[in-house]
């Protein structure tokens, strides 16, 4: 079984069949050096829990590394409390693995922007905009919003103005042939 990018990696231990979680990274680090090349960035955790997400991808782009330091007062609700790490006047990149309402990027965003932060990127594997996200992601700082195919879009998603859909399709299909020929499939993230 192929998953990709699972919220916690301990869900593999629940499966009895053989499992690969697949990383977008690979997808995500190829388009953000086509679209931001010579840009001073800054990726960015909306959290703690995504830091090793932002560390890995900072370290393949050879860029530095910011934290969003948050406060959740119950689900769906979260405050920024601070920014750890130079944002100011640099291109910031958010990275996550699911946008579901779109609170917490969005508030991560507006706290990037009064930190001095020239423009804010979203990358987010699982698009799934419940409730009114798309409508708080259009009116939000975030300049552009790349989400993967992991989920089919919306109309909604589809003619919003800042959000991108990429396709993880190569990926996958390079990881069936992996499989298939019994190679690694670890080894397309290293």
């Amino acid at each position: 079984m192929l998953t990709l990018d699972l919220h916690a990696g301990q869900i593999q231990g629940f499966f009895d069949i053989p499992t690969d979680n697949l990383y977008s990274s690979p997808v995500f680090v190829k388009d953000m050096q086509e679209r931001f090349k010579g840009r001073d960035l800054v990726m960015v955790s909306p959290d703690v829990g995504g830091v090793l997400r932002a560390r890995a991808i900072a370290k393949l782009l050879e860029a530095d590394l910011a934290i969003v330091d948050k406060r959740r007062e119950r689900a769906g609700v979260s405050e920024v409390m601070n920014i750890i790490g130079d944002v100011k006047g640099r291109t910031c990149i958010l990275v996550d693995d699911i946008l579901d309402s779109g609170g917490t990027l969005c508030n991560a965003a507006e706290a990037l922007m009064e930190a001095g932060a020239e423009s804010v990127s979203v990358y987010c594997v699982h698009g799934v905009f419940s409730g009114g996200a798309v409508a708080r992601v259009t009116s939000s700082p975030i300049k552009s919003l790349v989400i993967t195919d992991s989920i089919q879009a919306t109309e909604a998603v589809r003619i919003a103005q800042n959000i991108r859909q990429i396709t993880i399709a190569p990926l996958i299909a390079e990881a069936v042939r992996r499989i298939s020929e019994e190679r690694s499939v670890s080894s397309l993230f290293d």
